[in-house]
């Protein structure tokens, strides 16, 4: 069952939960003889010593139709690999780990750095891009999905649901989104999502004008999850955030470049729950006070793109706007968990909205002092052009790294 926001442009398929995942995953392998599929999973080598991942790669090892799966490695030294192989050597799909530290990957990322064609900064958008030239580079597949390590409450239904309506080859969708309900231990959480995000599309449209972008962006549900399956060459043309902003830079990028009648969002599931980032009000590079200036900056850089006359004088003007709007949601929430019976922390609520208002300043602030500031890692496209090989030399030393001594 789906419904239809935007004049029937994005589909929102919100009823796939009564089916069980054998009935999914039957279809999926149908359909994996005409689109093949892929998973990417963005790591941190920490992530590898708690149980969330180890659970997760549990759950994958029963997943039938992956032809393969690309796990992005960071903040790992060789040791740390070493103990990444045989962490990961239980899973029966082929595999593949990049080594985002080992030396291999950084003397190619070196000679990108050269021409101006590596990512800035290390960060999730940096593993993601690599991760994403590995996969067109292995040709293996031509859907692949996408998801975090840190998810408590995972199972393999959430995947076989992202992927459905993109492997589907009766289907004409090029891009899902999966979003999910943010409650657990009986309390709201995704609060950058509802005490943020939301708050500033609205206040952004209030203070900059109607924008068709801003619209699209308030049609899903949930912009900031991290799980989203797409066709494989959709990688070819996408230009990321290398920072927090990943996310709603992915979404700018499909506005950009795809039909939004191509573009859907699932709900992949009932309980969601993953590690949680401290507030952090006293260290701006961390925490969910970093998270909120990266994508407040990210959807600044898509207003002006799009030609938007974003100024210094404005941003006082789109703080008191967006602050009045955030504190009009939290009154819906209270309201909410009050007849759902959960519990609310009103003041923890608006502490939150205070540090978000600063945010909005802060990366207002950097947004017009660096204007020549690099937003996105440059497309695979492009560091093909620049380098027509560079695909094939990603492709060898992985597979050297994976097979071979380190």
């Amino acid at each position: 069952m789906s419904d239809f926001y935007q004049d029937g442009v994005i589909t929102n398929f919100h009823n796939l939960t009564h089916r069980k995942v054998e009935e999914l995953e039957y279809d999926l392998q149908v359909f994996s003889g005409r689109r093949s599929m892929g998973l990417i999973l963005p790591s941190l080598f920490s992530e590898l010593e708690g149980p969330a991942l180890t659970h997760i790669v549990d759950e994958l090892t029963k997943v039938p139709y992956l032809e393969e799966i690309v796990i992005g490695l960071d903040r790992a030294d060789r040791d740390q690999f070493l103990f990444a192989r045989e962490f990961f050597s239980r899973l029966p799909q082929r595999h593949r780990i990049l080594w985002n530290d080992g030396p291999r990957l950084k003397a190619l990322d070196e000679e990108l750095k050269k021409e101006n064609l590596s990512p800035n900064e290390p960060g999730k958008g940096r593993n993601v891009w690599f991760c994403a030239g590995y996969t067109l580079a292995s040709r293996r597949t031509s859907v692949v999905g996408l998801h975090d390590c840190d998810i408590v409450t995972y199972s393999r239904d959430m995947l076989a649901r992202l992927m459905y309506p993109v492997a589907n080859p009766n289907f004409h969708y090029d891009f899902c989104k999966g979003y999910y309900a943010r409650v657990a231990d009986g309390k709201f959480n995704g609060r950058v999502g509802r005490l943020l995000v939301f708050p500033l599309l609205k206040s952004l449209q209030i203070v900059y004008g109607h924008s068709d972008f801003l619209e699209y962006l308030r049609t899903f549900r949930y912009p900031l999850s991290g799980e989203f399956a797409m066709r494989t060459h959709v990688l070819n043309d996408l230009r990321i955030p290398s920072d927090w902003g990943l996310e709603i830079g992915v979404l700018s990028e499909l506005h950009r470049n795809t039909a939004t009648r191509r573009i859907c969002q699932v709900d992949i599931a009932d309980n969601y729950d993953h590690k949680h980032q401290p507030m952090s009000e006293d260290d701006a590079t961390n925490g969910l006070q970093r998270m909120s200036i990266d994508i407040t900056k990210a959807l600044y850089r898509k207003m002006a793109i799009l030609g938007v006359n974003i100024t210094s004088e404005s941003f006082r003007i789109l703080k008191a706007t967006y602050y009045r709007n955030a504190l009009d949601m939290i009154d819906s929430f209270e309201n909410d968990a009050r007849m759902n019976g959960l519990s609310f922390d009103r003041h923890s609520e608006e502490s939150a909205v205070e540090l978000f208002s600063g945010a909005i300043m802060e990366a207002g602030q950097a947004f017009v002092d660096t204007p020549s500031e690099k937003p996105f890692i440059p497309s695979w496209s492009r560091v093909q052009s620049a380098f027509p090989d560079m695909l094939e030399r990603i492709h060898e030393a992985v597979e050297k790294d994976n097979e071979g001594d380190v």
